[in-house]
């Protein structure tokens, strides 16, 4: 298992620092393999295809580092990814722009409907219209989050996150008052 992680490993930072320099739909298998020294063989045997590499990393590096990990609120979540888009803002500014089947687009939006779907679920149990509530609120997010990292000054994810709260927060105030 250890082998195959490190050879993961190497395909993973072959194919970031091809993306530094290379958009994504010039960057071949053959260009990841060349990069890190590997056959082709070597690539397919771990991953379908280049989307599916570029999920794997987000999947091992922000995922499974927070699997275990216990939130006192949605918005630490939140900050905690939005801090890990910041980090790596380079690199996902441009995974975000990827479009098309098994894109990590695509990837990101199916794990973040998973995640708001639970929150909705627990304050909207009895609501026929709860899945359009969560396509609504994860389309959002992506859209705000694609935005934001690929805005020429984009500002410190917590920052973002703060602004996002209060973004939501007095909405939430003022259609509540509305409603009274």
């Amino acid at each position: 298992m250890a082998d195959s992680n490190i050879t993961k490993r190497a395909l993973a930072l072959a194919m970031k620092e091809l993306m530094k320099t290379t958009p994504f739909s010039k960057i071949s298998v053959g260009d990841i393999c060349e990069k890190c020294e590997m056959n082709r063989k070597s690539f397919y045997y771990h991953f379908k295809d280049k989307y599916d590499l570029i999920n794997w990393i987000y999947s091992t590096e922000f995922i499974s580092n927070i699997q275990d990990k216990i939130y006192d609120s949605e918005w630490d979540f939140i900050e905690d990814t939005c801090t890990y888009f910041y980090d790596n803002r380079d690199f996902y500014k441009k995974a975000l722009l990827i479009e098309g089947q098994n894109s990590f687009f695509e990837y990101f939006r199916d794990v973040l409907k998973a995640i708001v779907n639970e929150y909705l679920r627990n304050l909207f149990m009895e609501c026929k219209d709860s899945e359009f509530y969560t396509t609504f609120l994860t389309d959002a997010f992506i859209t705000s989050i694609v935005r934001w990292l690929t805005d020429r000054n984009c500002m410190p994810a917590e920052e973002y996150v703060t602004l996002l709260k209060s973004c939501i927060e007095d909405f939430a105030k003022v259609t509540v008052k509305k409603l009274k």
